[in-house]
């Protein structure tokens, strides 16, 4: 999987703004915050809109007819839920209008080293899901150097289409290093996910060159303006 590398002021804007999954995750979101978003993601060119799950009909609609995606997370933000759970919400999301699941990580499997389980819980989804691409959310501020590791493995094997940093409602959200970290576990392959705290144009040309291919925000309007913004996410 090709991804950009550039330095700062070699990249548009509009050159962003393919790989940005426009978000709106906040559980206070009206409905006139999905129909602002969505307008934004068309006016702007986003490559997704990525909402919950009891948003996606809404959604759906109000993309019709444009290029942008709809997206959903499943068993977010904590990544608990039991295997068929995740599957269950990931049917629901997909028969709901859905065209990627970024789901959540079972970081408490993954702590307990049980790996097969870990992989499992990803499996399910990616099947599931499928055709569509799955990105495992790993949130990275809660793991070691050596789990971050494991997980991308583990998202990689299970068939996983992205890894991506943070949910953004943990402790902090992406940061270059573990970028860097998780193109360097998962090759060129897979895509990589640079999620939570992203709020500004150099945020963004930043996480690119670290080499993730998407960018998860709900600063979006600001970073392809090259301006600072305030992100919810």
């Amino acid at each position: 999987m090709n991804h950009l590398s550039p330095t700062p002021g070699s990249i548009s804007g509009a050159q962003l703004a393919p790989l940005i999954d426009h978000t709106l995750l906040r559980k206070d979101a009206q409905e006139q915050d999905f129909r602002k978003l969505c307008q934004e993601a068309i006016e702007n060119g986003f490559q997704t809109v990525c909402v919950e799950i009891p948003w996606l009909n809404l959604v759906g609609q109000l993309l019709a007819g444009s290029k942008v995606k709809p997206i959903a997370v499943i068993c977010f933000p904590e990544g608990i839920a039991s295997t068929p759970e995740k599957v269950a919400q990931t049917q629901l999301a997909v028969q709901s209008g859905a065209k990627e699941i970024d789901m959540v990580l079972n970081r408490t499997l993954l702590k307990s080293k049980r790996y097969r389980e870990v992989l499992e819980d990803i499996r399910g989804v990616v099947v599931a899901a499928a055709p569509y691409p799955v990105k495992v959310i790993l949130e990275t501020s809660e793991l070691t150097q050596d789990e971050k590791v494991i997980a991308c493995t583990l998202a990689k094997v299970a068939g996983a289409a992205f890894v991506k940093t943070s949910t953004g409602f943990s402790k902090s959200g992406a940061t270059v290093e573990d970028v860097k970290l998780m193109r360097a576990v998962v090759g060129e392959e897979m895509g990589v996910k640079a999620s939570g705290g992203i709020r500004s144009y150099d945020d963004a040309v930043k996480m690119v060159q670290a080499g993730a291919t998407r960018l998860g925000t709900s600063a979006s309007v600001a970073i392809v303006k090259g301006s600072e913004g305030k992100s919810n996410y």
